[in-house]
Parts: structure tokens; C-alpha cells; sequence
């Protein structure tokens, strides 16, 4: 749980993930496939955003896209090699 919630505060602090993801992509120690399958995710959310609730409903709009993209995030996360993940503390 304690761990959770160490990446739910590594994600709100979005500026501390672009060098994670910078990693991500261009660490040889992730494999292929995961970093398409990290690229794919991406795309996919950014061309057809599923919205549960839609945006103009106010501040419940944003609430899916958070949940979607700490979804990516989280999974990136999961997916990345112990020494990425020792380096950024998660």
C-alpha cells in the first residue's frame, strides 16, 4: 500500500516522470515490446480519449483522463526494470 501510494505522489509531480519516461524509452534495459506496448497505450488515449464523463461537466470531467493516464503511468511503472525504478525512488 505504502508503495502505491509513493507512485500516486510520483505521478501528481508530473515534472519528476519526464525523465522516467525519457528513461524508459531509451533504456536498453527495457525490452522492445514494451516500450511499443508503452508508445501504444499512449497514442491510443491521446486520439481516441474514452471519456466516462465528459470534459465540459466541469471539474468531474477531468477526473477519467487522471484516472487513465495514472493507469499508463502506473503500468509503465510496473513494467520498468528494478534499477529504473530504485533510481527514481518508486
Amino acid at each position: 500500500m505504502i508503495k502505491r501510494f509513493k507512485r500516486l505522489k510520483f505521478i501528481i509531480t508530473f515534472w519528476r516522470f519526464i525523465p522516467f519516461l525519457k528513461e524508459f524509452f531509451f533504456s536498453n534495459q527495457v525490452e522492445s515490446y514494451k516500450k511499443i506496448l508503452g508508445v501504444l497505450l499512449i497514442l491510443t488515449y491521446a486520439f481516441f480519449p474514452f471519456d466516462l464523463i465528459p470534459d465540459f461537466i466541469s471539474f468531474l470531467g477531468i477526473i477519467d483522463d487522471v484516472v487513465v493516464a495514472t493507469f499508463v503511468i502506473d503500468w509503465m511503472i510496473r513494467m520498468a526494470p528494478e534499477s529504473l525504478k530504485e533510481k527514481y525512488k518508486l
